[in-house]
Formats: structure tokens, sequence, C-alpha cells
């Protein structure tokens, strides 16, 4: 009997989104293809607002580099990789639980002085006036992501958003690969429209719950 093909990793999010989460699963030794369907892009925006707010509410790595110099300013940020981006120009972080829902109980009481820079498209409303700092923007798939999903080895998809996942699926149409989906979330899982072979929705909305997921998924493969 021939050995099963060995599932490929393709990851979908802004490139050092990606390469943080391939480093993670790198235990996993999963051949990895990154092809990002959003690339971020700096809009104009009041900058001088961003800088006078007294605190900041961060949600996404991509907003910390419109906030300019941190200077002690308070800032409460989604999770560990946005702390650790928010440290680093000088903000004094509170970690949040990896998701925009279950921060909600930091944001409590907050008053007109904070902000929320965030990008053009957002999975959540905060109670915190927000400001557009930068877009993402939809990217083609590269030749080698089609040519993995136009192959026969099961091609494994973490879905980070339900707007990346929309966007993978309509690309991802006439796949002829297996396709295990990892999805973040239940939206995330309900934005893909396409068939897939495997599902396994991670217990929680953050890395650590892909993770997790993705050990499940591969798991289950193992025992079969």
């Amino acid at each position: 009997m021939p050995p099963k093909p060995v599932p490929l990793l393709l990851l979908t999010r802004p490139e050092p989104a990606s390469r943080r989460f391939a480093a993670a699963v790198a235990h996993l030794g999963l051949p990895v293809v990154i092809s990002p369907v959003l690339c971020i892009r700096p809009v104009a925006h009041d900058a001088a607002r961003l800088a006078a707010a007294r605190g900041l509410v961060f949600t996404s790595v991509n907003a910390v580099p419109a906030a300019g110099a941190g200077r002690g300013r308070p800032a409460i940020c989604v999770g560990p990789a946005t702390a650790e981006a928010a440290r680093a120009p000088g903000f004094a972080v509170t970690e949040g639980p990896g998701d925009a829902a279950r921060m909600m109980p930091l944001l409590r009481g907050l008053d007109a002085g904070w902000l929320h820079p965030h990008g053009a498209h957002v999975a959540k409303e905060l109670p915190v006036p927000g400001m557009v700092v930068y877009d993402q923007l939809p990217m083609p798939l590269t030749p080698e992501a089609q040519a993995v999903l136009a192959g026969t080895a099961p091609v494994i998809l973490p879905l980070f958003s339900p707007r990346s996942a929309r966007l993978l699926a309509g690309q991802a149409g006439g796949a002829r690969a297996p396709l295990w989906l990892v999805p973040i979330s239940a939206a995330a899982r309900a934005a893909w429209q396409n068939p897939a072979d495997r599902v396994v929705i991670a217990p929680a909305p953050d890395a650590e719950g892909m993770i997790c997921a993705l050990e499940r998924l591969l798991g289950a493969e193992q025992s079969m």
C-alpha cells in the first residue's frame, strides 16, 4: 500500500504574520507554503490626534507603526504578538487574552482620551473611538499556492478571519487537492462557501487555539 501523501500547510495571512505562525508550528514538521491573500497598506489619517491620545487600544500588530512613539502611554493590546510590537516603541502595555471579544472587559470605563487605530475592515466594533490607519487589500494566490491546490496532497488551510476565508474561497473554488480547514471561529467557517474534506474549528479564537486545532487535525489523521 503506497504511503499517504504528506499534508501541506498553506498560510494566507500577510507575510510577517504567516511567518510567525509557521515558526510556532515548526514542531509539526509540515511543509509550508506562504501566499498572502491580503496585503497591508497604510492610509492617510490624523497623526496628530493619534499622537495626542492618552491611551491606545491595539487589536492588530499592523496598527502599531501608525501610533509612533509610545512615550510611556498606556496601550491595551489584543494578545501577545500585538503586545510585543507595542512595547518596542515605548508603550506601557496591558496584554489581552488574544481576541477582541474577550478583551472587552479591559475596555470598560475608558475615557474619551483613548483611541483605537485599526484597519479598514474590522471584525468587531469596540466601545472606543476608532481611526482607520491601514487597509487590507486583496492579493491573488501565488503560482506555488495554485500548484499546491491543484495537486493531490491534502492542503491545510488555517482561516484567521471571515474576510480572509471569503477571499481564499473565491480563489480556491476549483481546487483538486483535499482541503482541510482550520477556522479560527464559527464565523470564519461560515464564510467558507466551498466544500471541505475535514474541518476542525479552533477551541479559542487566537493563535494558541489555532495551533491546538491544527494538532487535533493531524492527530485525527494519524489515528486513521
